[in-house]
């Protein structure tokens, strides 16, 4: 048995994905799941009421809020806690804007288990976990001496930015409520702000914006 054994927050929505996850932790023998939440505010409180916590397993999309608003509070009250995204969002396109945010890393959930677990333990000795293709597309960016665009898609919040990437993958205003849970006048509103912050004048406009911006970040 290892000396000490890391205790993990997991948060996701999903109950049969926490469940999942938490078996494959819980076979470590140097890790082990501490707690689970179902949305930001549930693992909020849990973080208030447990300083033993490690390290939080946050998911991009829940209930109420986006992931990347959550780890904003989570830094706010616990700096040094670190935090792992685990999302079946497209790395290339919510991972730097995950690190950013303050995330130590980024793991799809199409990815095996073991992925999982070396991230969590990557993450747990204080270092940044990517996968190699991100990691590759970073290191050549800086080779080619290419700073980071400035975009007017930073001045989006983090659920405006979610909105946008599912616009940009085909998805009408409905199918967004239904895939974040949020009410179709929530998903509406985002809406307008975007075209308002991106100064695109209509809809159209702005499916043709999300549908190029997507294509590009794949790229």
């Amino acid at each position: 048995m290892p000396d000490s054994i890391a205790q993990i927050l997991l948060v996701d929505d999903h109950p049969m994905m926490r469940h999942g996850m938490a078996m494959l932790i819980n076979m470590e023998p140097d890790l082990e799941v501490f707690a689970e939440a179902g949305d930001g505010e549930e693992a909020l409180a849990i973080l208030r009421k447990n300083k033993q916590i490690d390290v939080v397993l946050l998911d991009v999309t829940l209930k109420t809020i986006s992931g990347l608003e959550v780890i904003k509070n989570i830094h706010s009250h616990y700096p040094d806690l670190p935090v792992l995204f685990v999302s079946m969002h497209d790395e290339t396109i919510y991972a730097e804007r995950a690190l950013r945010a303050g995330a130590r890393g980024y793991v799809m959930k199409q990815e095996p288990g073991e992925v999982l677990i070396n991230a969590i333990r990557e993450v747990l000795q204080g270092k940044i976990y990517l996968s190699e293709k991100l990691h590759e597309k970073l290191l050549n960016r800086i080779v080619a001496g290419q700073a980071e665009p400035e975009s007017p898609i930073n001045k989006l919040t983090p659920s405006e930015f979610e909105v946008l990437h599912l616009i940009g993958a085909g998805h009408s205003s409905q199918e967004i409520a239904n895939l974040l849970k949020r009410s179709i006048k929530t998903i509406e509103t985002h809406r307008f702000n975007i075209r308002t912050k991106l100064k695109l004048k209509d809809s159209a406009d702005l499916i043709r914006f999300a549908t190029r911006w997507a294509s590009e970040e794949k790229q």
